[in-house]
């Protein structure tokens, strides 16, 4: 059982007392260091546009929520619980873009624990506060077709249409795509994989609407407070609020393409998923059902890659030089939290040129007994 801190001390080990080549670990993070990501510090394009809504057109209202600008590169690794390794400024809070839809995953674990949701197979619509789910497209919707991100829900959301991401790859890029926003015609829920912010944050919303508070102050009272977790926030859009029980609640986005989204240091990314690699368990409570964690991981039928907003590395296609068991939370900039449960190495690197991170791992691994 690995080591897991206190939520005022974290201990630091050599990393030969872990089992790990310290010459090993001073490559990859110099190799982090050389493939800095290629986002301006202060995320604005050439022509002065928010970078979340580059490739985009260009609209009076096409950011909603506040930006801020990022930090440099940093890091930091754990093996069995211990600190091994930091570089840059870990206490920094910055943006984490879609590393946010992993914790909305965790989330609805709590929801499924507490009873609030019966079961993923039950239709959203069922737990509706609106009529978001009422057209006929969006009323076989599960919370796994949510989770999943094999909705194909339709609507506009916070002033955003689904269609804005449709025809999306994030395979290929995270900015100009040229096929993103173009007409399809819409599948059956379930019949289509599709990277989708406005449903993600449809997801949001109905996950607000289980638990009648705001997301933030849930995840603060069921997750970050008992781990110890205390530089983040978690912002809305200016106009993302609900009424519930007559009080005007914040919808959180799972992301920060129109701005806003969940802002975190990176060695609280690092309790968050120590907490995951533990099985949901920090010191003597259980936070999160164990048995959600293997839900999270398990392949999407229809691409095996992505679990319950968690990316996977089935077929080792992900991350060719990391264990098939290995997944991740990640976000665009990129921002990486990647949890190695074969070799327990908890990770998150923040602000690394998306196409190299497997060479990270590869340099991190090449040093582990």
């Amino acid at each position: 059982m690995s080591y897991v801190p206190s939520t005022d001390s974290w201990q630091t080990k050599r990393p030969t007392d872990v089992g790990m080549h310290p010459d090993a670990i001073a490559a990859a993070i110099a190799y982090h260091q050389q493939h800095e990501s290629p986002w301006r510090r202060d995320f604005l394009t050439a022509s002065g546009r928010y970078i979340g809504v580059a490739d985009e057109p260009e609209t009076e209202n096409d950011v909603l929520g506040p930006v801020r600008p990022r930090g440099g590169p940093n890091g930091i690794v754990l093996r069995h619980g211990y600190v091994v390794a930091e570089w840059g400024d870990t206490g920094r809070v910055d943006m984490s873009f879609s590393m946010a839809k992993s914790y909305l995953a965790t989330l609805a674990g709590v929801a499924v624990a507490r009873g609030l949701i019966k079961s993923i197979d039950d239709t959203a619509r069922d737990y509706a506060l609106d009529d978001g789910f009422e057209p006929p497209q969006n009323r076989p919707i599960t919370w796994r077709h949510l989770l999943q991100q094999t909705s194909e829900w339709t609507g506009t959301l916070w002033g955003k249409p689904d269609s804005i991401d449709h025809n999306r790859d994030v395979g290929k890029s995270e900015l100009g795509q040229s096929e993103k926003g173009t007409p399809r015609p819409l599948g059956a829920p379930g019949a289509v994989w599709e990277y989708n912010d406005v449903r993600v944050n449809r997801l949001s919303l109905s996950l607000l609407q289980v638990f009648r508070r705001p997301l933030a102050d849930v995840l603060e009272r069921e997750i970050m407070r008992p781990i110890g977790a205390a530089d983040w926030e978690w912002h809305a859009y200016g106009n993302a609020t609900f009424d519930i029980d007559g009080a005007r609640m914040p919808s959180v986005p799972g992301g920060s393409h129109w701005g806003g989204g969940l802002w975190m240091s990176t060695r609280d990314h690092a309790r968050f998923g120590l907490l995951i690699r533990s099985g949901g368990r920090w010191r003597d409570r259980q936070l999160v059902d164990e048995r959600w964690i293997d839900e999270m991981r398990r392949p999407c039928p229809i691409n095996p890659q992505y679990g319950f907003l968690w990316w996977l590395n089935t077929g080792r296609q992900q991350m060719p030089s990391a264990p098939e068991s290995s997944f991740a939370a990640r976000g665009a900039g990129s921002n990486v939290l990647w949890i190695d449960p074969e070799h327990d190495l908890v990770v998150v690197v923040r602000w690394i040129e998306k196409g190299t991170f497997d060479g990270f791992v590869k340099l991190l691994l090449d040093g582990v007994a």
